[in-house]
């Protein structure tokens, strides 16, 4: 049943080879834990990574409100020093602000030159690299990003999707995750793969490491945010586009008609027959 809310699976201490043959094959969200992470779990305080993270510049988005939507655009973008933004980030109030005295940050790092380069913790915060451990679930030639994330206390992220295989590795605080199956596709405002929406229920620090799950030919060379979709359903969705461009010749009523036939055409033969 659509909407109908299922918990995900919590596992203890799974092993790569658990892993890799009995989990990672059903292609379904999971939590494990007992991963050893390296130090980072205990080291990472607001302190330490004042003073380890550095004083480098780096791009934030601010909103006054708790809830980003990424639609209507209502946060901003501005630049602080790393270890402003953490101290920043942990307070509930704050004394020096951009909009509001309890507007709320977010980090997604970036690239040295975001146009180019990919995010990752171990080239940009160095002093961090070795805190923190990849769980060894995928070939090292399969590693497309590590993404550094902070959060405000409350902050929730905009529905999306995500284009890669990825672990979302949460060091400190605490998250709640909503994933959307595929199935629920047509009752969101966007369709593809697993949607999911994040709170950030305390401060909290992690890091998302994504892998190609598919062969490199699949994606956007010029994709360093690892979020544009697959080269081939880009060229499907253009196709389809110029395609109702052309249903857009027709009467109303003919227009209907092969429309209808065209989505009845796509169930029939794109459709996985093990969809669910």
């Amino acid at each position: 049943m659509a909407g109908a809310r299922i918990p995900v699976p919590r596992l203890q201490g799974v092993t790569e080879a658990q892993f890799l043959h009995d989990l990672y094959p059903q292609r379904k969200p999971l939590v494990l834990e007992g991963i050893d992470l390296g130090p980072c779990t205990s080291k990472w305080t607001v302190e330490y990574l004042s003073r380890a993270g550095g004083k480098q510049d780096v791009k934030i988005h601010v909103a006054a409100v708790a809830q980003m939507d990424f639609i209507s655009k209502n946060f901003v973008y501005r630049t602080l020093p790393f270890d402003k933004l953490v101290q920043r980030a942990a307070e509930e109030k704050h004394k020096e602000f951009f909009i509001s005295e309890d507007e709320k940050y977010y980090l997604r790092s970036l690239g040295e030159d975001p146009r180019k380069d990919v995010a990752d913790i171990r080239k940009q915060f160095p002093l961090l690299e070795g805190d923190i451990k990849f769980p060894n679930f995928f070939q090292k030639e399969q590693f497309f990003s590590s993404v550094f994330r902070i959060s405000s206390p409350g902050l929730q992220l905009w529905t999306h999707y995500d284009v890669m295989d990825n672990f979302l590795i949460q060091v400190t605080g605490k998250k709640r995750v909503v994933l959307f199956s595929p199935r629920d596709a047509p009752y969101l405002y966007l369709s593809a793969l697993w949607f999911h929406n994040v709170i950030s229920e305390e401060f909290g620090v992690g890091v998302n490491v994504f892998w190609k799950h598919l062969p490199s030919e699949c994606y956007d060379k010029t994709d360093t945010y690892g979020n544009k979709d697959p080269t081939a359903a880009s060229r499907a969705a253009q196709i389809l586009d110029r395609a109702l461009k052309t249903l857009a010749e027709l009467p109303e009523e003919y227009r209907d008609f092969y429309a209808r036939r065209m989505v009845l055409h796509i169930q029939d033969k794109a459709y996985s027959k093990n969809f669910e």
